[in-house]
């Protein structure tokens, strides 16, 4: 909670829903510049940073732990965003995971706008939602209509929820062009639109569409908006930042007046046109918000809305608030992946907090200090969040990385001395990793190849497999048709055949016997042909590895000067169904079939050692 001093003397906002309780608070001036503060008094020593506020209604303050409600609106504004098509059962899955987690409110979509909505709410009827509550999302009524005549809102009370948000203009400019209607008729669709639902039993929120812009604009009239709301008895008045370009300073500054202005609680809808939607959320939390709307995964239309995966670890573990049941922030990377699996997006890793490389050191000097002390490099514990660090290995490491992999995948013990043989040993294999990416290999995404390779330097291993030999034919035949010479048809096949040296069963007493298959296969290309040999190789002798499926395959050009004698590097991306494990391996070589034979040959290694010497997942 923020207060303002203005004129020598703290403002404090309008605390209603923070359960009568005043947590730690922070003095700005309308520049955006910290004042520290006790009281109604300006402290001018510096050193003085937070200050407790006095106490509402009697109750004792407590330090920084004041309630946020988390309201997510991936299923309506998230699914706004370009790509993003969610199917009803997609968002069923969603509605109870979010539940599972312990956000406050779900908003599930607009039942008036399509069927799709309209049937998620009424399967939502027969589910019931452990503490989240369910919000139907609408418009205030249409002009010189009533209530009871508005088919929206007829829709709002048909979906039965018990949360109800409606969207309302709040700049005047928004009203007369766009709605095209007279300054007092929005207050009273406002009004009359809030008032109706009350009456039928409903928590209502007035989303404050373009609320930041108009304020600036005219900043009696978007008072007069929230006032419409709040004496027609909304519970919450939301902020919205709907073009996305306010800065914080100026959410800040106008939340504050907002809050001490209004009764009713004030919530925050942030855009990220400017990256700054999650700023902005926490700047008017700090300012008097106790409402933050956002969407998982900072899903939303342009440039997405507020990332509440990030929004919520920062409200807990930064600001001293809570949003969430105790323990569940530690499920947070899980449910963004979740989350990125239903809607069929693929996971970014540079997310903060959730994306696999929150927490990835790769430069020798990180990975040196962080094995000394992990907050070194970190600005918390990776478990927090369900997340974990990583160490990347790449020509920037150092061989402090290369004994950070090893005590990973536990060849090394944490805390085990580095003795000479491990220092020589990781001291090859970075100079051999440099040499590959001068030659065009990448190691940050292929940690397959990585183990494989410090395995490699260890005594006594022994590749469960050797590929002795391999041929591959492609070609084509010309076929004629009524009316054209066509020079290669679209049906194309390759042949591959492969001869393998397979290891049986290793016993301290017998070695590693191995057997030799020989196995040719068809294909629509020469990869596809050599894979599927490769499979049934491997298959005759361990049917276990039917369960390795290639589900990438990625060819990238490095020297285009050099035509097509280029060097190609390729990528390939497996994952084992059963395990549920996904690696990558890599290769590059001016021969496009040997770079994918040799990251083929890599992704398989690792698969098959997943199932003898599993690595943590």
């Amino acid at each position: 909670m923020v207060g303002f001093v203005q004129g020598g003397t703290l403002l404090v906002p309008n605390l209603k829903g923070l359960g009568g309780k005043v947590g730690v608070c922070s003095g700005y001036d309308f520049r955006g510049r910290l004042r520290p503060v006790v009281g109604s008094l300006e402290v001018e020593d510096a050193s003085v940073r937070q200050a407790s506020v006095g106490c509402v209604d009697g109750e004792e303050a407590r330090s920084g732990t004041s309630f946020v409600d988390i309201y997510d609106t991936t299923l309506r504004d998230g699914s706004q965003g370009e790509g993003i098509s969610l199917a009803v059962e997609d968002k069923l899955r969603i509605a109870q995971k979010l539940d599972d987690f312990g956000v406050s409110y779900i908003e599930g979509g607009w039942p008036g706008s399509n069927p799709k909505d309209a049937e998620f709410f009424a399967a939502m009827k027969e589910i019931k939602l452990k503490s989240a509550k369910l919000c139907a999302f609408g418009s205030t009524r249409y002009k010189h209509v009533t209530c009871a005549e508005d088919a929206n809102i007829r829709a709002l009370i048909e979906a039965q929820t018990p949360v109800v948000t409606i969207v309302g203009k709040a700049w005047d400019m928004q009203v007369e062009v766009v709605l095209e209607a007279s300054l007092e008729e929005n207050l009273a669709m406002i009004s009359e639109s809030v008032s109706y639902l009350k009456k039928r039993g409903k928590e209502v929120m007035l989303d404050a569409e373009h609320f930041f812009d108009g304020y600036l604009a005219n900043p009696a009239y978007a008072m007069r908006c929230l006032d419409a709301a709040g004496d027609a008895g909304a519970d919450v008045v939301v902020l919205c930042d709907t073009n996305g370009g306010s800065s914080p300073w100026e959410i800040g500054r106008i939340t504050f007046e907002v809050a001490r202005h209004v009764a009713c609680r004030v919530g925050i809808h942030a855009h990220n046109d400017m990256e700054l939607a999650v700023a902005n959320s926490l700047a008017a939390v700090r300012s008097g918000a106790s409402v933050v709307q956002g969407t998982a995964n900072g899903y939303g239309e342009r440039t997405g809305n507020a990332n509440l995966m990030s929004i919520m670890p920062a409200l807990q573990l930064k600001l001293g608030y809570k949003c969430l049941p105790e323990n569940s922030l530690g499920g947070l990377t899980e449910l963004s992946r979740f989350i990125d699996e239903q809607a069929n997006r693929p996971h970014v890793t540079s997310r903060p907090f959730v994306g696999s490389s929150a927490f990835a050191h790769k430069g020798g000097l990180h990975v040196a200090a962080v094995m000394k002390n992990e907050n070194t490099y970190q600005h918390i514990d990776p478990k927090a969040v369900g997340n974990q660090k990583r160490v990347l290995v790449s020509e920037l490491s150092g061989r402090g990385n290369i004994v950070q992999k090893a005590q990973d995948l536990g060849l090394l013990k944490s805390g085990e001395v580095v003795d000479d043989a491990w220092k020589r040993r990781s001291k090859a294999i970075l100079q051999r990793i440099k040499e590959l990416e001068n030659q065009g290999y990448t190691f940050e995404g292929a940690e397959a190849s990585v183990e494989l390779m410090i395995r490699r330097s260890l005594p006594g291993y022994e590749a469960p497999f050797e590929l002795v030999d391999f041929t591959i034919v492609s070609g084509n035949k010309k076929e004629m048709d009524a009316r054209d010479l066509i020079p290669f048809s679209e049906s194309q096949s390759s042949q591959a055949t492969v001869k393998m040296r397979v290891v049986t069963e290793c016993t301290d007493e017998d070695g590693c016997p191995f057997v030799e298959t020989f196995e040719g296969s068809e294909g629509n290309g020469p990869v596809n042909a050599l894979n599927k040999a490769m499979m049934k190789a491997l298959t005759s002798v361990f049917p276990s590895v039917q369960a390795l499926t290639l589900i990438d395959y990625k060819v990238r050009i490095l020297d285009n000067d050099m035509a097509s004698e280029a060097t190609t590097r390729v990528m390939i991306e497996f994952m084992d169904e059963e395990l549920k494990r996904k690696w990558s391996s890599v290769s590059a070589h001016p021969n496009i079939i040997v770079a994918s034979v040799n990251a083929l040959m890599d992704g398989y290694e690792y698969g098959m050692l997943l199932r003898t010497n599993p690595t943590p997942g």
